[in-house]
């Protein structure tokens, strides 16, 4: 049965998705969101304007439309009895499930900084293209003016603004330097195939910081390695291709990576958790998260450069967070041994008896608790 991508090259997550379905060997097609498409095929499905959408044509009248790239991958992953992208092992594993998490929620922040700082103008036309391709040029960069103050705004609610902007840059090429030290002995994270972990770092990656040219810039000067692997996942010379290293091993070169998702991302996740505790004291009886539960004070950057500042709290990567506790309370004996050591080696402890506030999932499209 095939499947049909519904999203656009200048989209974070449709680069996800779609890096992924190419390693996997599915069939697919892509069909772009123009703003027709989100008339007649995304909301009516959905609800909500959101890309990308992924629908399994599998023979029914309408087929099976699936949303979040999570939840996308997690479904092909059990439809296709082939290769995964999850590793076996438990420490391996562990580690992919986090650093999924810091590439989907955390690495957008640079993502969305650099697009809309050094990016705008070509953003916005990419927009206007894939929006309303009817239109002459102007007036796809005028049709889109609205969305785009939407999209461009979005970057002070992440922590991303003038205050933090130096924190922000400093981090992502502290990031750049420690992801290309890995790859000069590895093609992907845990060896010869991609895992979890290199989609949920293909998003960000691929359609905002290598794709958009400023940025793109960057990244080929600063890490020409990181620009190659993000091809190379973007783009999948082989599918279904490589191994994950023996014994479970987790490279040294990537505890400086989840190094720096326990200094950055890890304490606005548990701030994120103690909002949802409130939320739901105070909402005993509402099944539906909000998308933002209000704001507050966030660290942004690495090291020295850590400065704080106002963000958005958002529930969703907690959902995230869930599975990888859920990975984690799953584990016995030795496993579990190996990857309470790996936990504390990276300063992430706090994760080991750590109890979510309350079990969440996704219903409809839509966070609500369990």
């Amino acid at each position: 049965m095939s499947y049909t991508l519904i999203g656009a090259p200048v989209s974070l997550y449709s680069g996800k998705a779609r890096g992924y379905l190419r390693w996997k060997g599915v069939d697919f097609d892509e069909r772009l969101s123009t703003a027709s498409v989100y008339k007649t095929a995304i909301l009516p499905r959905i609800g909500w304007p959101v890309i990308p959408v992924v629908i399994h044509n599998d023979g029914s009248e309408q087929g099976v439309t699936l949303q979040d790239t999570t939840e996308i991958i997690d479904y092909i992953e059990q439809q296709e009895g082939t290769a995964s992208v999850y590793p076996e092992g438990a420490c391996q594993k562990l580690a992919a499930l986090i650093l999924e998490l810091f590439g989907d929620e955390w690495l957008v922040i640079p993502a969305m900084h650099y697009r809309w700082i050094y990016n705008h103008a070509f953003a916005q036309a990419e927009f206007g293209r894939m929006s309303f391709p009817e239109l002459p040029a102007k007036e796809q960069i005028a049709a889109v003016s609205e969305a785009v103050r939407f999209f461009s705004g979005a970057t002070s609610v992440l922590g991303a603004n003038p205050t933090s902007a130096k924190a922000v840059e400093a981090a992502y090429e502290a990031f750049l330097a420690a992801f290309s030290t890995h790859l000069e002995h590895n093609e992907f994270l845990f060896g010869s195939r991609p895992s979890i972990a290199d989609f949920g770092f293909l998003g960000p990656l691929y359609a905002h910081l290598l794709r958009d040219p400023a940025s793109g810039e960057i990244m080929e000067r600063l890490a020409p390695r990181v620009a190659d692997w993000t091809r190379r996942t973007h783009v999948c010379q082989v599918e279904l291709s490589g191994n994950f290293l023996s014994d479970d091993t987790v490279p040294d070169t990537l505890l400086p990576i989840l190094r720096m998702f326990s200094e950055q991302h890890l304490p606005v996740l548990l701030d994120t958790m103690s909002a949802i505790n409130s939320w739901a004291a105070e909402n005993p009886e509402t099944r539906e998260l909000p998308r933002l539960l209000g704001f507050n004070k966030a660290m942004i950057g690495h090291g020295e450069l850590r400065t704080e500042t106002d963000r958005g709290i958002f529930p969703y990567p907690v959902w995230m967070l869930q599975r990888v506790t859920d990975h984690l309370s799953s584990l016995t004996g030795a496993d579990r041994e190996r990857a309470e050591a790996l936990l504390r080696a990276v300063g992430a402890e706090a994760l080991i008896d750590l109890e979510l506030p309350i079990r969440l999932k996704r219903e409809n499209f839509k966070l609500v608790r369990a």
